[in-house]
């Protein structure tokens, strides 16, 4: 039975899907963050299950002990460019961080997608969680976690102000009269704040829709404010069902204050699936692929989240160790997270860092008992759709040609799109040009 509030999806390109070492399974390609065939066939395959959108992620510093797809892999606009022209409807969502970035290059690189893709282009704002970021752009130091979302508030500010230069019909590029545009409708920005001094006006038009969409990933008290301003999409992670609940109440909640309705902001939860045959199908190939990731990687992993912390450092049998306050200003919801899981069921180091690095996925079994789990979550308003980390490489494929077709037929999913942008896609509404009363 068909139901008017519908479940979106995407799906996260990342190299070989499963875990850090996930590029040693037998059916990964190795290369994949550097494969522009993967990539196009990665698209092809979510265009084809009807997809909202494909997600590129993004960081902006590496050391020996990054994740083996950290290390080398493509940056988000340029791929997505070359994705515009190889799909009609996909979505295309890429991450910029607003710490090391300008508003008006920002403002001119995803309106020139939006462009170049006819309306499906897409910006997931961060504020960038490692600190060595600051070494790669000439800076003395890591802006702290408050500060970093102060700047992105001004700097969303200044963005959509600069997306506004232009009203929808204001090139007329009449031959006969010479007249390229109506002067009237070019409205200059002139922002004056206590991060930034743009001008303006964009020098490229409103966009196929109207303004590209905003992503915001972060689930810490000042990424939720920020979205509920700003964002017209959250990409979000949670363990428990109470806990996503509890998320998506309070976001939507916090829309309120900003003359926002809950449907102007989709919240996505990113997780990871297995789909098998039985339950002994679905644990073989959760532990083909948990068993390629050594001791030694999962603890340079869990290190990531800790400003790259060496736990190789404490013994690994014993009781998670105390780190203080490692994490505050880089993940800061994550690092949360893991501690407490840590001190409540009482993990091991090495538990904390495998689990970590290969944790077991949030739906997995049959067709029928993920399409189940996705329906519940769904229907319980833990979400209003879910961005797709494969459990294996091998998953993402499963879900599109074995799980989609259930929801399709339960009439939880579109089986075609209503439109040809992301905005229309995610059923969203047209935003008004700011500088029209």
């Amino acid at each position: 039975m068909a139901t008017t509030r519908q479940l979106r999806l995407g799906t996260i390109l990342q190299g070989a899907s499963g875990n850090m070492s996930a590029w040693r399974h037998p059916a990964a390609v190795a290369d994949a963050s550097i494969n522009f065939e993967f990539v196009k066939e990665t698209a092809r395959k979510a265009e084809q299950g009807k997809l909202d959108f494909l997600f590129v992620a993004d960081g902006l510093y590496i050391n020996e002990k990054s994740i083996p797809h950290f290390l080398n892999r493509f940056e988000p606009l340029t791929v997505l460019s070359a994705l515009a022209s190889l799909t009609t409807h996909l979505g295309l969502v890429g991450t910029l961080s607003t710490s090391y970035s300008e508003p008006f290059t920002v403002a001119r690189q995803f309106a020139s997608l939006d462009h170049l893709s006819n309306g499906r282009a897409g910006w997931n704002v961060v504020t960038s969680p490692l600190e060595g970021s600051a070494k790669n752009f000439s800076r003395d130091k890591h802006p702290e976690h408050a500060l970093r979302y102060r700047i992105a508030d001004e700097y969303l500010d200044v963005v959509k102000g600069l997306w506004d230069s232009w009203e929808e019909d204001a090139f007329v590029r009449n031959k006969e009269s010479g007249q390229f545009f109506e002067p009237q409708k070019l409205h200059t920005l002139n922002h004056s704040g206590a991060f930034f001094q743009v001008a303006g006006p964009l020098n490229i038009g409103r966009t196929p829709q109207h303004r590209p969409i905003i992503f915001q990933a972060g689930a810490s008290d000042d990424g939720k404010k920020l979205a509920a301003r700003h964002a017209d999409a959250i990409f979000t992670h949670h363990d428990t069902l109470e806990e996503a609940k509890a998320f998506y109440r309070d976001v939507k909640q916090q829309l309120e204050a900003h003359h926002r309705q809950a449907e102007d902001l989709k919240i996505f939860q990113g997780v990871s699936i297995i789909v098998g045959d039985n339950d002994a199908d679905v644990e073989a190939q959760y532990q083909t692929t948990a068993a390629l990731v050594s001791i030694n990687d999962a603890l340079n992993y869990l290190g990531r989240y800790f400003e790259h912390h060496d736990f190789g450092q404490y013994p690994l049998d014993e009781p998670f160790p105390d780190v203080g306050d490692l994490g505050q200003n880089s993940f800061r919801s994550t690092t949360d997270e893991i501690k407490r899981n840590a001190r409540e069921r009482n993990l091991t180091l090495r538990q904390v860092a495998l689990e970590s690095a290969s944790p077991r996925p949030r739906f997995a079994g049959t067709p029928e008992q993920v399409a189940d789990g996705l329906q519940y979550w769904f229907e319980e308003r833990a979400a209003d759709g879910f961005i797709i980390q494969g459990g294996t490489p091998e998953s993402f494929a499963h879900v599109v040609d074995r799980v989609v077709p259930i929801l399709q037929a339960r009439g939880l999913f579109r089986t075609d799109y209503p439109g040809t942008t992301l905005r229309e896609t995610l059923g969203l509404s047209v935003p008004d040009n700011q500088f029209i009363k």
